[in-house]
């Protein structure tokens, strides 16, 4: 079964125009073209569609979108970690909705408002913190829960094994290891024994997040910090890692 590009713009929201852009982008291409120039997408195409069309929702520019969509072949595996961050994101509007509610019927009854009320499911860091508890975990509120039950010593010890592993990312890139040597891959099995602290860590996981690493400049940072391209050389490091290592 295939769809006219009319048809696709209709449905999804966007226009002909669009589509074409993305085709003249390498970002879509239709699955065929008519002999009156008409461009038709099938099945697949439709599913490249919808990959785009939540990476865009997560702010991310086209060429970094084509970037994600060429380090993820595997169609399942990028799919499930879209239906993970759909997931946390709605429990924490979720938990937004009934912060307002509380505060609204708090107000109303005057009675005295909670500040761990007030603010709950508004999460106000961009940085490291947002990988390890926003990407890091099966739920969004069990990350919290657990960050918010560690100690400020605790915190620190967390943050700084992953400052360390970092470091050492860089110093391979810089030294022009292989990311697929044994002293790199030893780097990776540290980064995913930090990661398994917080979630189950599997292959599809491990990808997926690897992928978001470079394809988002706000996590990119906390490895290009190392030197420029180190967030690729993770990337690369743990992609082979999980395929080698790890199962879904």
């Amino acid at each position: 079964m295939e769809w006219s590009i009319q048809e696709i713009a209709r449905e999804a929201g966007t226009t002909s125009r669009t589509l074409r852009h993305y085709g003249d982008l390498g970002l879509l291409a239709p699955s065929r073209t008519g002999a009156n120039g008409y461009r038709y997408y099938d099945q697949g195409a439709l599913v490249r569609l919808q990959r785009i069309l939540l990476l865009r929702e997560l702010g991310l520019p086209l060429p970094a979108i084509k970037d994600v969509l060429e380090g993820q072949r595997d169609t399942s595996a990028a799919l499930r970690t879209h239906l993970l961050l759909l997931e946390q994101e709605q429990m924490r509007i979720g938990r937004q909705i009934a912060s307002v509610r509380t505060t609204l019927h708090r107000t109303e009854e005057g009675e005295e408002l909670m500040a761990g009320e007030v603010f709950d499911g508004f999460d106000h860091t961009v940085h490291e913190r947002e990988v390890t508890e926003r990407w890091g975990r099966e739920a969004y509120a069990e990350g919290d829960r657990w960050w918010r039950g560690l100690s400020r010593e605790e915190r620190a010890d967390f943050q700084g094994v992953h400052d360390a592993i970092a470091r050492d990312y860089g110093a391979a890139r810089e030294a022009g290891l292989d990311a697929g040597g044994e002293a790199v891959q030893h780097i990776a099995g540290r980064h995913c024994a930090w990661l398994a602290g917080t979630t189950t860590v599997t292959r599809s996981y491990v990808t997926g997040l690897a992928g978001m690493y470079v394809a988002d400049p706000r996590f990119g940072k906390n490895y290009d910090r190392y030197g420029d391209g180190t967030a690729v050389f993770v990337r690369d490091a743990l992609t082979i890692y999980a395929q080698h290592r790890l199962t879904d």
